[in-house]
């Protein structure tokens, strides 16, 4: 334990910044993932061509690359530089976007066609059955593979790591420097992306039952 009760300013700044990057980065995800989602399945060519070229580009980068970009490319833009945490959100949450926007799309296709065709006939648009009708029934049938991506984002986070982000990835490095063991140091990490995970995965057994008796 004096791993961490020795270094508690660089566990406390790591965990923070790991926790921003997550819930940052997942909200940024699931808003434009929804959107793309929605857009994937649009009756209007523009539209579902534009969310299949934006999930098959981001998707099929390395996450690196896209991290490289926001670091090395986006300066290159003269547009204001917010630094790199803020840069890292977005990162993660342009390319986690793109794995919500499938998960919600194959939500949508679990909903029968016949309640999409009757809310249309009685003159809602594509926009009010989308939000009236499909997606609160399409969220609730994508708890679990929802709560998977999200699993793998709060994992991605270790990747600002390598773009100068103190956050738990980091901190190997950054507490060998103050003569702790660095198997210790990661045996440490591991336990606590375990810890965090198994609340996530609370939150999904909760969200699964509340919303199985709501139906």
């Amino acid at each position: 334990m004096g791993v961490i009760t020795d270094n508690l300013d660089l566990w406390g700044e790591a965990l923070g910044n790991t926790l921003l990057l997550f819930f940052a980065g997942g909200a940024i995800a699931l808003v434009l993932g929804t959107l793309i989602g929605a857009m994937r399945v649009s009756p209007i060519p523009v539209a579902r061509a534009f969310g299949t070229v934006y999930v098959n580009t981001i998707r099929n980068t390395p996450l690196t690359l896209v991290f490289f970009f926001f670091a090395f490319g986006y300066p290159q833009l003269d547009l204001p530089n917010p630094g790199f945490t803020v840069l890292g959100i977005w990162a993660l949450g342009i390319y986690t976007a793109t794995y919500v926007a499938e998960v919600i799309r194959a939500g949508i296709n679990t909903v029968p066609v016949g309640q999409a065709e009757a809310a249309r006939a009685i003159g809602l648009t594509f926009g009010q059955v989308m939000t009236l009708v499909v997606m609160p029934q399409a969220f609730r049938s994508v708890v679990p593979p929802m709560m998977s991506v999200f699993i793998a984002l709060l994992k991605n986070t270790t990747v600002a790591a390598g773009f100068s982000v103190v956050e738990l990835g980091a901190i190997r490095s950054n507490l060998s420097e103050r003569g702790e063991n660095a198997l210790t140091v990661l045996l440490w990490v591991a336990v606590v992306f375990v810890a965090l995970v198994l609340v996530l995965s609370a939150v999904q057994r909760r969200l699964e039952n509340k919303w199985r008796i709501a139906r």
